[in-house]
């Protein structure tokens, strides 16, 4: 277990993340190839552990599944009448703040008796990344900003009847958050500032799958909200010549912030239409307006910084079709539309996105009669991101304000999933 926990700490997080604000919808490529439509109810393999526990009844045996996504998102910004920080040259545009991220999955099952299944999932659910040039004119607000998370979701089912299934799981999940920017000293000139924390939380996740003819089911299923409290420190580079006041309030030292991972809740529904054809989709709400600010502060309880996010609640619809080309292969295609969380109000350079259309398609194919092999891709078509962040207010205890941010971002996301899932 320990190796696993540290494979997935060396993987990086995408920009944006892939779905509303900072949550990750990639946990497989089977359901990649589908846009993650039916995910509450069509437990095709143990991914189904973090999607809806209860789906592990339909799996036959043993069976382990590793997963990785690749993950190119990027990011453009454009800018339309941005102003520098108090005293300070504007900069360049930033560059492209996305880079490639690998996301790898892990999950295993087996029962415990005929009516009864364990599983274990290892998964990042919430991740972000976003990095500009360190001299870009959006500096002295973001540079770079990155979460990254580590669920570890054991998990039972029950089949109470051949027609109702029910599922429980806990979550512990470990996250790090690391901000930097640039620091305004006006004339003095510019220093850099670096907040880095991590915390362990924890929470639980239900499901239950109701059979309600032979061809067709429904599902629901719930993961419940984080509460982290990040622990870890502040430090800073200063330009040689400082007046006292400006050292004063730029000291390294121990920080500490709230974080609540949202809750969210699905409905899902898959139906075999025919020996050739699945239909399946799905509904899924996040309650992502517990973020309503960013607030860092010190050990001693002074306000290092604070952010207003004022995020809102969102929806994510997707529908999906699976064609049975042969008794080995089948093919997947996928639509989905997923709300952002953010307001074009209070969009930040931080976490810039915008809502969401996904175009899916995968294929299964197996290899042989324990191991199926999953490549799934979608490309995804971000809305026109408009942003006007304006900080060039002084704010205490600075005389310097840290400059507007005003344009338009450019972007747009493409993903490629590989599993392998093995029946022992």
């Amino acid at each position: 277990m320990q190796k696993i926990f540290l494979s997935f700490v060396l993987f990086t997080t995408p920009f944006a993340a892939q779905a509303a604000g900072f949550a990750l919808t990639e946990q497989s490529a089977s359901g990649l190839g589908n846009a993650y439509s039916g995910a509450a109810v069509i437990a095709e393999d143990a991914s189904t552990i973090f999607t809806n526990p209860a789906g592990m009844t339909y799996i036959e045996g043993t069976q382990a599944v590793g997963v990785l996504h690749l993950i190119k998102p990027t990011a453009d910004f454009n800018n339309q009448g941005s102003v520098p920080g108090t005293a300070r040259p504007l900069g360049n545009e930033g560059g492209d703040a996305g880079d490639l991220a690998l996301v790898p999955n892990f999950y295993f099952l087996t029962p415990i008796s005929e009516s009864v299944k364990f599983g274990l999932g290892v998964n990042a659910p919430f991740g972000l990344k976003t990095e500009y040039n360190k001299d870009w004119l959006g500096r002295f607000q973001s540079v770079k900003s990155e979460l990254k998370t580590v669920n570890i979701n054991p998990s039972l089912a029950f089949k109470v009847n051949d027609q109702l299934s029910l599922g429980f799981g806990v979550s512990a999940m470990w996250a790090q958050a690391e901000l930097t920017n640039a620091v305004n000293f006006g004339p003095f000139g510019e220093g850099y500032g670096k907040v880095k924390g991590d915390d362990w939380g924890f929470g639980f996740n239900l499901g239950a799958i109701y059979q309600a003819t032979n061809d067709t089911r429904i599902g629901i299923a719930y993961r419940s909200k984080i509460e982290q409290h990040l622990d870890g420190d502040v430090k800073f580079k200063r330009p040689a010549v400082l007046p006292a006041p400006f050292i004063a309030a730029s000291q390294n030292g121990d920080v500490n912030a709230d974080l609540t991972l949202p809750e969210n809740f699905s409905v899902g529904a898959f139906s075999r239409i025919n020996d050739s054809w699945d239909l399946m989709g799905d509904i899924t709400w996040t309650r992502w307006n517990r973020f309503q600010e960013l607030a860092i502060y010190r050990d001693s309880g002074t306000l290092l910084t604070q952010t207003t996010e004022n995020w809102d609640n969102t929806m994510r619809y997707s529908i999906g079709v699976n064609y049975h080309y042969s008794s080995n292969l089948k093919l997947r295609a996928g639509l989905a539309y997923d709300e952002e969380a953010i307001s074009d109000r209070y969009r930040t350079a931080r976490i810039p996105g915008n809502d969401r259309k996904w175009l899916s398609l995968g294929a299964s194919w197996k290899a042989t009669p324990k191991t199926t092999l999953d490549v799934g891709y979608a490309h995804l078509f971000l809305s026109d991101t408009d942003i006007d962040d304006n900080q060039a207010a002084p704010v205490p205890p600075s005389p310097f304000g840290k400059g507007r941010v005003r344009g338009e971002y450019d972007a747009s996301v493409d993903i490629l999933s590989m599993q392998v899932t093995h029946n022992f």
